[in-house]
């Protein structure tokens, strides 16, 4: 693309109105809107920058998240052909920083930020492609993110409630979460509950939530911890038994949300004939975090461009001859923390000393044998996911588990 034959406008979007700042190539700001959020408003933003799109110039379209706020005015123009662009929040960010606009931040200066963003890297930019399905997956992963997060918070409260009614509670329930344990906690908040309970009376009860899994030597150990421990009648415990009731209830709530979000999730997964779940360490979950962050790989012209979006080209900080690869703090930094951990499950390797993944960790352990450290390797190793993960998302053929080689990764292209 020719820069000197488009106009730029970046636009700052938000839930009830978007700013849109017009510019020319040379970073001239020729006009600004603010309109609604309304696809009835969007015509609005289009006879503005139709008025300065003379000589043939053409409009690119700069919007930061195009998948959030953003998205009705993403397929919107989409629709009607023109050319859309996501800008990453870290490139705006760093304009916005070059300017010295983050000491005046206002609607207009991030609108101005990511339109420079759109001009600078124009060619690096991936095309904005709100896809239903992968828009679908992204809230479906978002969705799943909230209940984990509700989940741990919940966890921790009943933790602390726990340690004072039943002090040995880990010794006979290692996960307090698990269906057996919180409905142990909802009939038995506190001691109190089980006076004159035996054990095959305890068992009898707990036998069809555990699936016949508790058996009568786990109730004994149960028993016999709560025995040792001589807790004494807390006074205002039934306050406590109260708040107790409340988070195991709350627990298994966001426990069945989880189920049916997991359940949507492995349905829309297979729906769409993906193929990650071939590489070993790629679950479901983890497919699908990387999925809803990359998109529709189509938008993606070649894997430096998605290496560039996800943030995991390593940048190498040198002088004399001498440097480090470091990893960069820009791109999609949720894409770049799951390749991340992935690149850290390929080099793992199994108690009885079976790697994962054998070309990876030889590539690993020769690099660290080189002088490299871990965190540079790591960095190497991410990259060349990068270029496995769009070979497969743009062929959708499996994962093959190459032989050991020193030719199988390419140290030029990962450094």
């Amino acid at each position: 693309m020719i820069k000197e034959e488009h106009i730029y406008v970046g636009i700052d979007l938000h839930k009830e109105t978007h700013t849109a700042v017009i510019l020319d190539c040379f970073n001239n700001k020729l006009g600004e809107i603010t309109f609604a959020n309304t696809p009835a408003e969007f015509p609005k933003l289009v006879r503005k920058v139709k008025k300065y799109c003379t000589d043939g110039k053409e409009p690119v379209y700069g919007l930061e998240n195009a998948y959030g706020y953003g998205r009705a005015l993403a397929v919107w123009l989409i629709d009607r052909k023109y050319i859309v662009k996501d800008v990453n929040t870290a490139i705006s960010n760093r304009q916005a920083k070059h300017r010295g606009a983050m000491y005046r931040k206002s609607d207009s200066d991030d609108a101005q930020a990511i339109a420079l963003a759109t001009i600078t890297m124009l060619d690096k930019l991936p095309d904005a492609c709100p896809n239903d399905a992968y828009w679908s997956l992204g809230q479906l992963v978002n969705r799943r993110d909230n209940i984990m997060r509700h989940r741990i918070r919940l966890t921790n409260q009943l933790h602390e409630q726990l340690c004072i009614a039943y002090p040995s509670y880990k010794v006979f329930f290692t996960d307090i979460g698990r269906p057996t344990a919180l409905y142990f906690w909802s009939k038995y908040p506190s001691q109190k509950y089980l006076k004159g309970k035996g054990v095959e009376d305890l068992r009898e009860e707990l036998v069809p939530i555990s699936h016949n899994r508790c058996s009568t030597k786990t109730c004994e150990k149960i028993m016999d911890a709560i025995k040792s421990d001589k807790v004494k009648d807390n006074e205002h415990q039934d306050a406590r038994d109260v708040v107790t009731k409340g988070i195991v209830s709350d627990l298994q709530h966001y426990e069945k949300q989880l189920q049916e979000v997991d359940t949507e999730l492995e349905k829309l997964y297979h729906s769409l004939g993906f193929t990650l779940t071939t590489i070993p360490g790629v679950n479901i979950t983890t497919a699908v975090k990387m999925l809803a962050e990359i998109g529709d790989i189509k938008r993606f012209s070649n894997a430096s461009k998605l290496a560039q979006f996800a943030g995991i080209a390593p940048i190498n900080n040198s002088s004399a001859g001498k440097g480090t690869d470091k990893a960069s703090k820009q791109g999609n930094r949720r894409l770049q923390a799951t390749i991340y951990f992935l690149a850290v499950q390929m080099i793992q390797v199994s108690a009885k000393g079976k790697p994962r993944n054998p070309v990876f960790r030889a590539y690993y352990e020769r690099r660290i044998a080189e002088g490299k450290n871990g965190q540079q390797v790591l960095i190497c190793i991410s990259r060349r996911l990068v270029n496995i993960l769009y070979g497969i998302l743009k062929s959708g053929t499996e994962y093959r588990m190459p032989e050991i080689k020193e030719s199988n990764i390419d140290t030029d292209k990962s450094n």
